[in-house]
């Protein structure tokens, strides 16, 4: 049974983006392992609040998530 667990910053995905990952991910998944395996693949996307995540020491927030997505 395939798990696969995803973390990122809260509000910068919306719902529709996290449910097109989802279905990219399991796509993805029974690729390698087997159409036979989708029924059990699971895909869970935990969002972490805005500034509770760091990289290279510093705060990663929602905004400058946006700021570099866009740029």
């Amino acid at each position: 049974m395939p798990l696969v667990q995803i973390k990122g910053v809260s509000g910068f995905l919306n719902i529709e983006q996290k449910q097109e990952l989802i279905r990219r991910v399991t796509d993805a998944v029974v690729s390698v392992e087997g159409e036979g395996l989708r029924p059990v693949t699971w895909v869970i996307i935990e969002d972490i609040p805005s500034g509770a995540w760091g990289v290279a020491g510093q705060p990663v927030t929602t905004e400058a998530l946006q700021k570099m997505a866009t740029a």
